[in-house]
């Protein structure tokens, strides 16, 4: 019988091994950008077409290889960095296993210009399919030009998994902006479709921070420095008030490589207790600098996830610099433990307490109300508590917080039909809750939740058949985001045309609103979709949603009525009228309950009735 084990040709091989490395064109352009770092480059720029899936060219002004090192650049395994076993925990450059340039000679048609400056002429070559199509001397500047044409030309299937071109170029700019991040000597330029999108000067990290974040942080960033023995900290956070609803704006580097780890982000998020939201997260960008041989870079294809020898040191160590930034900078409150000397000479710290002081201070009615006021039979005789009959025949004698009944998920189990509801029998409470007596007991609605499931349905009958009504802006507003954001608006506005947004590009990273649904208040326009943009990321970590599902819940969550608005009567009605016409009336799109009933025989029991 016949041998059955075969070794793979080399080609396949090497797609294999691409698939870990290069998983779309943002990882070919990590490798790229890494790779011109560590040539030495102070000027790298990037340029892409199509997202990447048709061009890919990164251009250094670094130091160049040789022709038998530009040959060599392409083998698997090939690296400068790496004698021995050893070396491998040395690492202090970017890019070191030799798998980058390998990995995208096999998924796609590279072409590399490269000149060292001692070398007269420079060398070019043409690579597919891991081969060396042509090779050849040419007139060149120092550094290196590598282009990557038609991305997955040859693995059609992987091709077909790529995402939009809105999408591949979200995560192309995250990518750029991680390396350019932690580089800001580092002139980056970012060019999409003969368009510039990143034009990066070297600076300060602050000044790069800003570059790439957006001048809202500019007077809103707290330096953190703490240099030990084990470790350098250093980079900045964003005051409280900069806190998000979406991680966005976290960057954390090791020894100026970019990371992903949820341990360290405990750290700062720890840090910050007490001072934002628990749905809120800070802003920070954070370098830990330390002894290479103290961590373990190689447990990733990406490298972006390491291990540290000790991680409880590096925790403590970053909890300890973000706290101390922010108590120094006033933002953490501080105690002042240092007694005011006078204080000392007060008589009533430097007298004695006399038995005549003693009983003279009890029977006073300050002290009396001191020690009686929260014993709970004790009722102070005050004229304020007169009105308490007409608080008990007020609607609100029925409300209790126990003995919840979730309600019914059938539609034919609703406690309520359309016009049922009057103004005799509903009430607001805590401008948060809508309160509605019916023969049962009573239903207490939540009214933001409420709200966002209303919306919610609307807006999916509106994507689902005709677009919603515009009202033109008689003065149009311009909105300016963020690179990230601009993209994703884009990406967004065949979506919001249709729910009734009127927005136009205007410039870079510039979008002019021309109109906005008619049922909006006008002068909010701005806020509303800087906010639904805010809650859009948040949602696009959760890959089981589509992009118009995802923008859906960001506008229903966005625009729902919020806790602590008054409500006149009439506009609850409406609101409870519109939730019970939904098709399912009683969650949100989310799964938090619109609303909760409550039985009168529940309430008999608890009173013994």
């Amino acid at each position: 019988m016949a041998d059955i084990i075969q070794l793979l040709p080399d080609n396949i091989a090497n797609q294999i091994a691409a698939g870990e490395v290069i998983q779309r064109p943002a990882s070919a352009v990590k490798e790229l950008l890494e790779n011109a770092v560590d040539a030495g480059a102070d000027e790298i720029k990037l340029i892409i077409i199509d997202a990447g899936k048709a061009l890919i060219q990164v251009i250094d002004n670094g130091k160049g290889m040789s022709e038998t090192d530009a040959r060599m650049s392409f083998e698997r395994h090939a690296t400068t960095k790496i004698r021995n076993i050893d070396d491998l925990f040395r690492i202090k450059t970017m890019g070191f296993r030799g798998e980058a340039l390998a990995s995208i000679a096999a998924v796609a048609q590279v072409e590399l210009k490269t000149k060292r400056p001692e070398d007269e002429t420079g060398i070019y070559l043409e690579i597919e399919n891991s081969m060396v199509k042509l090779q050849e001397p040419i007139a060149a500047n120092q550094g290196t030009s590598i282009a990557m044409k038609n991305l997955f030309f040859n693995v059609p299937a992987r091709r077909n998994f790529l995402k939009s071109n809105a999408a591949e170029l979200r995560h192309i700019i995250d990518e750029f902006t991680r390396v350019a991040m932690a580089f800001p000597e580092i002139f980056f330029s970012l060019n999409s479709n003969g368009q510039e999108v990143f034009h990066l000067d070297k600076g300060t990290l602050k000044h790069r921070i800003v570059q790439i974040l957006g001048n809202s942080y500019n007077a809103k960033l707290v330096s953190v420095q703490q240099d030990t023995d084990y470790l350098n900290i250093y980079g900045f956070v964003g005051k409280p008030e900069t806190a998000k609803k979406t991680r966005g704006d976290q960057y954390l580097f090791v020894n100026s490589r970019f990371i992903k780890s949820a341990y360290l982000n405990h750290a700062v998020m720890n840090a910050f207790a007490d001072m934002i939201a628990k749905d809120s997260y800070p802003m920070y960008a954070l370098f830990i600098d330390l002894d290479p041989a103290q961590l373990d870079i190689n447990v990733h294809p990406t490298k972006q996830e390491i291990k540290f020898e000790d991680e409880k040191i590096v925790y403590a160590f970053v909890q300890s610099a973000v706290k101390h930034a922010l108590a120094q900078f006033s933002i953490t409150p501080t105690l002042d433990f240092e007694l005011d000397g006078s204080i000392q000479n007060m008589e009533a710290v430097s007298k004695p307490l006399t038995d005549e002081r003693r009983s003279t201070t009890a029977s006073s009615s300050l002290f009396q109300t001191f020690s009686q006021k929260n014993q709970a039979h004790f009722i102070e005789k005050r004229s304020e508590l007169k009105h308490w009959k007409e608080f008990y025949e007020s609607p609100a004698e029925n409300l209790s917080t126990t003995n919840v009944d979730r309600p019914a998920s059938e539609p034919e189990a609703l406690p309520l039909h359309k016009g049922y509801i009057t103004e005799e029998n509903i009430i607001q409470l805590h401008h948060a809750y809508i309160m509605v007596q019916n023969d049962n007991g009573f239903l207490l609605i939540q009214q933001q939740n409420a709200h966002e499931r209303i919306l919610y349905e609307k807006y999916i009958t509106t994507l689902g058949g005709k677009p919603m009504a515009t009202q033109q802006s008689l003065f149009p507003s311009t909105l300016e985001l963020t690179v990230t954001d601009a993209v994703m608006l884009m990406e967004l506005m065949p979506d919001l045309k249709v729910l009734g947004y009127q927005l136009e590009p205007f410039g870079k990273n510039t979008f002019v609103i021309h109109g906005n649904p008619a049922d909006i208040t006008q002068g909010n326009e701005k806020i509303i979709i800087e906010k639904m943009l805010e809650q859009y990321k948040h949602f696009s970590s959760d890959i089981k949603f589509s992009n118009r599902e995802k923008l859906i819940r960001s506008m229903a969550w966005q625009q729902a009525v919020k806790a602590g608005v008054a409500l006149t009567k009439k506009e609850m009605q409406v609101l409870v009228n519109d939730l019970f016409a939904c098709a399912t009336p009683n969650c949100t799109p989310n799964g938090k309950p619109t609303y909760m009933t409550f039985k009168k025989e529940e309430l008999d029991k608890m009173f013994g009735r």
